[in-house]
């Protein structure tokens, strides 16, 4: 059985960064510059193989962060966070060899889905909390008001081609807990732009009013 998602995030802002670094030590600086902003969720992509060693990094810091790993796509990726440890692991979507693998390592999943069928897969094993993706592209707002009628217990975080003028407008869903993004990671020179990363942080959740 999924645990509250959406509780583990009421303590930061409702807003999932999704974080693909090349260099694992730019995840510290990055986590930082977050929290300063007042985003203290971390979704950190397994995109680069740089990913699982800043999932480490982040670990062992003791930050005091939500920590997730985003793009988990194959079993042996569930492997490695169970022994890393991590709050949630989110999937671009939904398949029976990954969800498996997380139930039996005890791995909490945030599966991605597009269609209602993927959400019914999801509801046979027991999960009520999922992610839309890439939700600008299979219908945003449209689509997850048409998914609360016959689903009107499940929640979802829309990601994929949200920004800072229409973050709100899905989170003002009853049935969206957190949204992800990842316009606020700003980068000069191959490293990261910590002030920069802070001011759209800030700016993201001086809107959330």
């Amino acid at each position: 059985m999924q645990t509250d998602i959406a509780a583990l995030l009421s303590n930061t802002a409702p807003i999932l960064p999704v974080i693909k670094v090349e260099k694992a030590e730019h995840i510290l600086p990055i986590a930082n510059a977050l929290a300063e902003g007042g985003i203290k969720g971390l979704e950190i992509t397994l995109r680069t193989t740089a990913g699982i060693k800043a999932i480490e990094l982040v670990k062992k810091a003791g930050l005091d962060v939500v920590l997730s790993a985003g793009t988990v796509t194959r079993p042996e990726h569930v492997d490695a966070l169970a022994d890393i440890g991590v709050d949630f692991a989110v999937t671009p979507g939904l398949t029976p060899d990954v969800l498996e693998r997380a139930q039996r390592k005890g791995v909490q999943l945030l599966p991605g889905i597009a269609t209602p069928s993927e959400v019914m897969t999801g509801l046979a094993y027991d999960l009520r909390f999922f992610k839309l993706f890439p939700a600008s592209i299979v219908g945003g707002i449209g689509m997850l008001k048409a998914l609360g009628g016959p689903f009107p217990d499940l929640k979802f975080c829309p990601t994929g081609g949200l920004n800072l003028e229409n973050f709100r407008d899905y989170l003002s869903l009853p049935n969206v807990f957190c949204i992800g993004g990842s316009w606020m990671m700003a980068f000069q020179g191959g490293e990261p732009d910590t002030s920069e990363i802070t001011r759209l942080a800030a700016e993201a959740t001086g809107l959330l009013g």
